[in-house]
């Protein structure tokens, strides 16, 4: 069973209800989280009939986009995005999905699951396409400032992660930086470079963003700024290109086919959509958050990091 968050995003709850059924037709179960008569309005507008599969859980707020997100948590401890974090702490649901407010989503499940032992910052992880086959990037917009030893933490949960996500042995992690040169980029980037080495993962140095998309490495590390906006770039620019030249091979760059973004390095299972995420979208989330719930996921990632990080 997946929690979603009913009154996540840009067109919640339609698009989401919507997205919700789609993947309980699919097989998934799945409990909505939000004002259960706004919810049930939803299911009647889209000609929804009872499924065994679908559920939904009451949570009195949703938190809006344009809220303060550690304000408006504490004015609705019953936020829907909360409730639904609670239900997969006590073991009601498998995971949580929400493409609603991103840091009322992870202030909520880090509250509620807690950090893994050694983390002292949980990133999100985005599968990216590249030459080669795919890449994790990581961060991809939890943290917009970080220091040195937060990337080192990123490096080694991107590792662990893309070795069950990958199925890669050893996982090659690369620095986003401006130049492959270990001198090269900022501050930030040089003092990562250091912490990185030190790590016991397969370090492989700098990478630029020629090489990531080249597919140079299986795990891209960086701040939560930098990767959300090369993130946010190269979906721009795949969305112009398939405007200007549409071609069925652009499909392998559609983020809606994943439909989010896990959260490393919580003790616990919340998956991230776009906020602009349609139902398409939604239910493809839905179905990744079941899969890494199905594949353990969080603990082998927990694994790993608690021998490393400890």
């Amino acid at each position: 069973m997946i929690a979603v968050d009913g009154l996540g995003g840009d067109h919640a709850p339609d698009v989401v209800v919507e997205g919700a059924v789609e993947a309980a037709r699919a097989g998934v179960g799945v409990v909505l989280v939000g004002p259960a008569a706004v919810l049930r309005e939803a299911l009647t507008r889209l000609g929804a009939g009872a499924l065994a599969n679908l559920t939904i859980e009451d949570a009195a707020d949703g938190v809006a986009m344009d809220e303060s997100a550690a304000a408006a948590l504490r004015r609705k401890p019953r936020a829907s995005i909360r409730v639904a974090c609670e239900l997969a702490a006590s073991g009601a649901a498998a995971g949580v999905y929400s493409a609603g407010h991103t840091g009322a989503s992870l202030l909520a499940a880090h509250a509620v699951f807690g950090l893994l032992p050694g983390v002292e910052r949980p990133a999100l992880a985005v599968m990216v396409p590249t030459e080669r086959g795919h890449s994790v990037l990581l961060d991809a917009g939890a943290n917009a400032d970080c220091r040195a030893s937060h990337l080192a933490q990123f490096g080694v949960m991107g590792a662990a992660f893309a070795a069950v996500m990958l199925q890669v042995p050893e996982p090659r992690v690369g620095l986003l930086s401006i130049g492959e040169e270990a001198g090269k980029g900022n501050e930030l980037t040089k003092e990562a470079h250091a912490a990185l080495a030190a790590m016991p993962v397969n370090f492989i140095g700098n990478i630029d963003a020629a090489q990531w998309f080249r597919g140079a490495a299986d795990v891209v590390v960086c701040d939560g700024f930098t990767g959300n906006i090369a993130l946010k770039v190269g979906e721009a620019v795949v969305e112009m290109m398939a405007a200007a030249v549409p071609s069925a091979a652009w499909s392998r760059f559609d983020h809606a086919k994943t439909g989010g973004a896990p959260l490393v390095g919580v003790n616990g299972l919340l998956v991230v959509g776009h906020g602009r995420a349609t139902a398409r979208a939604i239910a493809n989330g839905i179905a990744l958050t079941a899969r890494l719930a199905e594949g353990g996921v969080v603990s082998q990632v927990a694994e790993v990091v608690g021998r490393v990080l400890k």
